[in-house]
């Protein structure tokens, strides 16, 4: 089989391809009738096999592609997160309180009833024992001889406690003469003496009285 004469061209690869393929296709269809042919088949048998060898054009120097820069890995974003809930502040409701009960303050207690004043009554005069009526009869005391020669003057302040029987219990020298002759002559004398008790008020109750008895030498 003649082979044409080879023209190198630089064909675009779908071309070459193209090509190519044609080629086979030919050589297939040229073998299978010549293998269904069997004188032909005879005698190919008998002669030494031939070597069909393809011309591969030649490769046409391509540029290698530039490496197609890797995609960028998508960037993932973050799926935002659910925006939490809002706390739910409740106020407090405030529990209207219940309106005081005002407590009117007690009734002032009354004013004491004044307590009656009890007036006692006055006690009963107390009359102080008489001991100068006429009635009684009482003697003066007498002057000591003694005294009188001697010129003894003075007076005498007696102390005398009554007794409701109208009697001198006690005799007392409340102020001396000075002369124990006078006072012990009035002393005397009045202890024998009689009076008028005192009284408060009709009743007759014991009671001390003062006598002044006088000295006196008349010129």
């Amino acid at each position: 089989m003649a082979h044409g004469a080879q023209t190198t061209f630089h064909p675009s690869r779908a071309s070459q391809r193209i090509g190519m393929a044609v080629a086979v296709a030919l050589h297939a269809v040229a073998g299978s009738v010549l293998l269904t042919y069997e004188p032909a088949r005879s005698a190919l048998l008998a002669v030494a096999p031939i070597m069909v060898s393809l011309v591969t054009p030649p490769r046409q120097e391509t540029k290698q592609p530039e490496p197609t820069p890797p995609k960028p890995k998508p960037v993932v974003k973050p799926q935002p997160k659910p925006p939490e809930p809002l706390p739910i502040i409740t106020a407090p409701v405030e529990t209207p309180s219940p309106s005081p009960i005002v407590v009117p303050p007690p009734p002032p207690p009354p004013p004491p009833e004044p307590t009656p004043v009890v007036v006692a009554p006055p006690p009963p005069v107390v009359t102080a024992p008489i001991f100068a009526a006429d009635y009684l009869d009482n003697p003066a005391p007498p002057y000591p001889s003694l005294a009188r020669r001697a010129g003894e003057q003075g007076r005498v302040v007696l102390r005398v406690l009554v007794n409701p029987s109208g009697k001198a219990d006690e005799v007392e020298i409340r102020t001396s003469s000075g002369h124990r002759r006078l006072d012990e002559s009035a002393r005397d004398t009045v202890r024998r003496w009689r009076f008028v008790p005192a009284k408060r008020g009709d009743e007759p109750v014991p009671a001390w009285v003062l006598i002044p008895i006088s000295f006196r030498l008349e010129g």
